[in-house]
């Protein structure tokens, strides 16, 4: 039995995953919060390596190995890199959880579930996909299920525009239908699993930092 908690920030692209993931720990270890942060991909890692170079392309590591382009990969294929990944890394985030921490990841299954789901057009069989993700990471691989979810939503308009003060970005960051799939996916799956959506556009404007930190802690107020 597990005695910390998990959870999981998720988010379509550039809705600040990363950014308000560090803040959270920081300002759950303020609380007096036994608290620590991890991130998926963790690129750091050999599996991490291969999703980052291999797969996705990231230019900092090196041109990826699929002349198709990652986002026309099979969905199931992709979906082992990122499993894989998480299996090969989860040891060190389950010390944590074992010893009562609150473990914040940025991305998790959930990712996988997106990115890969918004490859499948037909609805039934982007669920089948869902569940598949789910049973391959949560059933067979043992990782633990998170505790809650928080999801950061940024609308694909407002995402190709604030992509545009990225430098380098992979295989998936440049196609704008993957990019308008994996949205679509996201907001499919919150509804499905019952997550806590945090809507980061307000009057057609990107909310500050730290207004939605503190949503983000006011959501985790009684957890």
């Amino acid at each position: 039995m597990k005695k910390g908690k998990v959870i999981v920030i998720e988010g379509t692209d550039c809705s600040g995953k990363e950014t308000q993931s560090k803040i959270l720990e920081e300002n759950l270890n303020k609380l007096g919060k036994k608290c620590i942060r991890f991130g998926f991909p963790m690129y750091e890692t050999p599996t991490g390596k291969i999703v980052g170079g291999s797969y996705l392309g990231k230019p900092e590591i090196f041109p990826s190995f699929f002349k198709e382009g990652a986002v026309n990969v099979d969905s199931h294929v992709a979906s082992l890199y990122y499993a894989a990944d998480r299996k090969y890394n989860i040891p060190k985030i389950e010390e944590y959880i074992n010893k009562g921490y609150y473990v914040i990841l940025d991305r998790y299954t959930s990712s996988n579930q997106a990115h890969q789901g918004s490859k499948i057009k037909d609805p039934d069989d982007r669920f089948d996909m869902y569940q598949w993700i789910d049973k391959l990471e949560y059933w067979l691989l043992k990782l633990p299920k998170p505790d809650i979810t928080i999801f950061l939503h940024v609308p694909f308009e407002n995402t190709i525009e604030l992509r545009k003060k990225r430098k380098d970005i992979d295989e998936h960051e440049k196609s704008e239908e993957h990019l308008k799939g994996a949205e679509k996916a996201y907001i499919e799956l919150s509804e499905l699993y019952n997550w806590h959506r945090i809507e980061c556009i307000r009057n057609n404007k990107l909310r500050t930092i730290e207004d939605i930190s503190k949503e983000i802690l006011k959501i985790l107020k009684d957890f």
